[in-house]
């Protein structure tokens, strides 16, 4: 596990399942990261616990002292060879949202990034109207490097996508 001040990043386990899936069942925040999906919840089950796949590591993010999920952070298309990945966080409760907790959490897994898978480059998407996502990872240090303009259809309009990224202080 990792240990920031307010945060604690660790595995996802089974009870956190119902969180999970509930924030995966909103529409309203589908809207924020893609098209809605009613899940299913033997998928979710294989998606979260079961799959076994060396190229992502998905990280709970959990409010000391509180043992439930506050959300997740995902790290995935690790490239070892070009020391490269993609990064996302989701904070599933609403409430904790605008806190503070998202930068800690996103703090201390590019520092994992950095320090113990050995990458140099972290890059993300993101939707253009997700302005809070977009202020958050400026705030980590992602600076802009593209728009995919009408990328992806989501209830009935075409949504541009930002490309953000981030070279690890002295490669």
């Amino acid at each position: 596990m990792i240990f920031g001040k307010r945060v604690v990043l660790g595995p996802i386990m089974p009870p956190d399942l119902t969180s999970l899936f509930q924030w995966t069942d909103s529409a309203e925040d589908a809207a924020i990261n893609g098209t809605y999906r009613p899940p299913s919840w033997n998928e979710q089950e294989e998606f979260w616990l079961l799959q076994q796949d060396p190229s992502r590591i998905f990280f709970a993010i959990r409010i000391k002292p509180r043992s439930e999920i506050a959300g997740y952070i995902q790290i995935r298309e690790i490239e070892p060879v070009h020391r490269s990945a993609k990064i996302g966080i989701w904070i599933g409760e609403a409430a904790e949202r605008g806190k503070g907790i998202g930068f800690e959490a996103l703090e201390l897994a590019i520092d994992y990034c950095w320090r113990q898978l050995n990458l140099r480059r972290l890059t993300l998407e993101v939707f253009a109207h997700n302005e809070a996502a977009i202020r958050l990872y400026a705030r980590s240090g992602f600076e802009r490097e593209g728009m995919l303009k009408s990328a992806q259809y989501v209830e009935g309009a075409w949504i541009d996508i930002v490309l953000m990224a981030l070279q690890r202080p002295g490669g």
